[in-house]
């Protein structure tokens, strides 16, 4: 039985799936940098910051320390910002267990290496059977898990038995968990729909209307299965809960960071300006960079994430961005299926 378990950190995020451990019983060490947040959750069971009003848990204990958090834990559930991954890895190196439960809920891949949050991790704790480090990822705005509205979500793991563990560490009559193979899909899926989610704040943002925005997530989606598929991603994974699922949920919600941060760029605000009034981590812009970086590695086209890259990075408008977008040189909508069914169309 898992019982003791740390949540690094205590973001939104981090703090909604502190709540279903919670509710499920486990005893939760939240940790956090911030000494009034620490002392925020411990004495008002509150985290305004993130969740507002919402009270929490008397079963979840605050803590600005690493090593109290992870020390003897039974399982470490990691919510570390993607540029952050590998500096709290590092620290908690010498306490973590080679039989802990590892799963990590971040969605995004470290600039500069290219690498998974998976590999991040694995690189730091090498006591950790690869295998065994889960991934988690889905339809799920921290706004509605705290207050257990009905989620699903999916694990993924080298080793069934990893991911069952999980499973059956977060399953409840709210928070729904399914099992699947493919980490490299649920790590690609998890982080390239935040880049779609900028791109549908964005057209939002210059009043383009549900037609385009349609258009972006079906394109987009397409854009996530071929380069998850090129890093050897099972394509069938797009179709599902990390896939459509946690696409659709991020760029349609009034929740999604990412999607607000698009809308105001698609309404003429500066990118500096943005995430600074923002106040939380934008991880879509990030990401952005490592799937334009990795679309070349791979050699795969990716024309929204091209464009926004240039709008993000090289000072491109968005309006012109969209337009070229729609000035694209025609094409198969499905290329793969195309290429294979083509001569059907000939003479």
């Amino acid at each position: 039985m898992l019982n003791k378990v740390a949540v690094l950190v205590a973001g939104s995020w981090g703090t909604a799936l502190a709540s279903v451990l919670a509710d499920n019983g486990r005893e939760v060490l939240l940790w956090s940098r911030n000494e009034e947040q620490v002392k925020e959750i411990n004495e008002e069971h509150r985290n305004r910051r993130f969740l507002n009003d919402v009270e929490l848990s008397p079963l979840i204990t605050a803590t600005s320390s690493l090593q109290q958090a992870v020390e003897d834990a039974d399982a470490i559930l990691m919510v570390v910002p993607s540029s952050g991954m590998r500096e709290v890895a590092s620290r908690i190196k010498p306490f973590v267990k080679k039989d802990t439960l590892l799963i990590h809920a971040t969605k995004g891949f470290e600039t500069g290496t290219l690498n998974s949050m998976s590999e991040v991790i694995s690189d730091e704790l090498p006591q950790i059977n690869p295998k065994r480090i889960v991934v988690l990822s889905g339809p799920s705005h921290a706004e509605e898990v705290i207050l257990k509205c009905p989620t699903t979500v999916v694990v993924a793991a080298g080793e069934l038995e990893a991911a069952e563990a999980a499973q059956d560490l977060l399953i409840n009559s709210y928070f729904r968990v399914y099992t699947n193979p493919d980490v490299n899909g649920l790590e690609v899926g998890g982080a390239l729909k935040n880049i779609i989610a900028l791109g549908a704040g964005l057209t939002d943002g210059l009043g383009f209307g549900d037609n385009a925005k349609a258009a972006l997530l079906t394109r987009g989606l397409a854009e996530i299965a071929r380069l998850g598929t090129a890093m050897g991603a099972n394509p069938l994974t797009f179709a599902g809960l990390a896939g459509i699922g946690d696409l659709v949920a991020t760029c349609t919600s009034k929740h999604s960071r990412n999607w607000r941060a698009g809308f105001k760029l698609g309404q003429g605000a500066a990118l500096d300006d943005v995430l600074k009034d923002m106040g939380m981590v934008v991880e879509g812009v990030k990401t952005t960079k490592a799937a334009y970086e990795l679309s070349r590695r791979y050699e795969v086209t990716m024309p929204i994430t091209d464009e926004l890259y240039q709008v993000l990075f090289e000072g491109k408008s968005p309006k012109l961005a969209a337009q070229d977008l729609m000035g694209r040189v025609r094409t198969h909508e499905i290329e793969e299926v195309a290429s294979i069914s083509s001569p059907k169309w000939q003479g």
